[in-house]
């Protein structure tokens, strides 16, 4: 395993940090298989990985509930004595604070469910505008400064999905940040605060830990045959992984990069490229470019598959709906994406059950209108019959 310094913070982190949003479950998100997960981290943790992210919802029933990620990473650090092995980042849920209080509700049944008296990383949930500034009405910054006198946070920091202006600003008012966690891939260089966002890091010294290095998994799956024929024309041929990943950690401004794995198969992969130095000649860079401009042509959306939109409250599977518009649109494939989609999706959770609610639309982290492209996915498909 290779390592960086996260800014300020001066920890060394491996570039591979353990997201545990996406663990597996089975029948609802809220059922963890342990075992499995548990398989998971161990190989993770006696390979090198030294930073495990998780949050106060990740595997919940529902949007806002407390999440079972926290409970169960908790649970086996404990009984397998990995705390000090490890760095933990978890994150506050900046939405669900209504009053100055909660702040500290929040951080204390936190610390109850990852069985710990202190968090190594404490960020902020997923910043938008709205909530910094009722966070910051609710003197957030106070309650900052009393985690880190009180020693039950090291360092703190906050994730964000905003554009680098919003980014800039909120970082300009704290100068107590050390780390700070926002969306990057080769596809994503001038979507949300981007590179600026990165470089502006870089230059104050905040720790950046990146999201969405796979963009949900879409950048190695289902590979379009125009974009594996760019692929081919590189000097070192690599797996799509292998480009993904390699690409943030040829980056100087990336320091960790978050991976939501949900199989030992993954952990392993994703390990091994991360122990290995790979340089990425200017050539080669060029045709990571020509890739994104290849993507760009034909994405349906920018759904990443994150599940804050789920569950809908009348029932419709967004997610999979989302995904199989995606998939249609990239493969250039309609029907094969139309059989999946009437057949793997029930009646009453296809893209036609909206009711344009707009419930939705708030817990978007790409900011994309949910209801207005469930009416395109229903259009784009048509009747069950249409594509067969």
């Amino acid at each position: 395993m290779l390592y960086n310094t996260l800014g300020k913070t001066g920890l060394e982190v491996s570039r591979l940090g353990f997201g545990t949003m996406r663990l597996p479950t089975k029948g609802s998100n809220d059922q963890i298989i342990e075992d499995e997960a548990s398989e998971m981290l161990t190989y993770g943790i006696e390979n090198g990985i030294n930073l495990i992210d998780t949050a106060y919802p990740y595997h919940s029933k529902t949007l806002e509930g407390s999440g079972n990620s926290e409970t169960f990473l908790g649970k086996f650090l404990n009984e397998n004595n990995y705390r000090e092995d490890v760095l933990i980042s978890t994150k506050s849920p900046s939405w669900a604070i209504e009053k100055e209080s909660d702040f500290d509700f929040y951080l204390d049944e936190q610390l109850k469910k990852l069985q710990t008296d202190y968090i190594d990383i404490y960020l902020l949930h997923s910043l938008t505008v709205p909530d910094w500034t009722k966070v910051n009405d609710l003197n957030v910054l106070d309650f900052l400064d009393d985690c880190l006198s009180s020693g039950k946070v090291r360092h703190v920091g906050f994730s964000s999905h905003i554009e680098v202006d919003y980014l800039i600003e909120i970082l300009d008012e704290y100068p107590k940040w050390e780390v700070v966690l926002t969306q990057m891939n080769y596809l994503d260089e001038y979507y949300q605060s981007g590179v600026m966002g990165l470089d502006y890091l870089k230059e104050i010294n905040v720790g950046s830990m990146v999201m969405e290095p796979l963009r949900g998994g879409r950048l190695v799956q289902n590979i379009p045959q125009s974009v594996q024929d760019i692929w081919d024309t590189a000097e070192v041929k690599r797996t799509p992984l292998q480009w993904a990943l390699q690409y943030l950690w040829n980056r100087d401004d990336v320091d960790c990069v978050l991976s939501g794995m949900t199989s030992l198969e993954q952990v392993k992969q994703n390990i091994e490229i991360a122990s290995t130095v790979d340089e990425i000649n200017d050539h080669d860079q060029e045709v990571i470019r020509e890739v994104a401009r290849q993507y760009r042509t034909f994405l349906g959306n920018s759904c990443t598959r994150c599940g804050y939109c789920m569950p809908c409250p009348h029932g419709v599977d967004i997610i999979n709906c989302l995904t199989e518009y995606n998939i249609a649109h990239m493969l250039n494939n309609p029907k094969a994406s139309a059989m999946q989609y009437f057949t793997l999706i029930d009646d009453d959770s296809r893209a036609d059950s909206c009711v344009q609610c707009m419930e939705c639309i708030p817990f978007c982290t790409q900011m994309i209108d949910i209801p207005e492209e469930l009416v395109k996915v229903h259009e784009y498909f048509g009747s069950e019959y249409d594509h067969f």
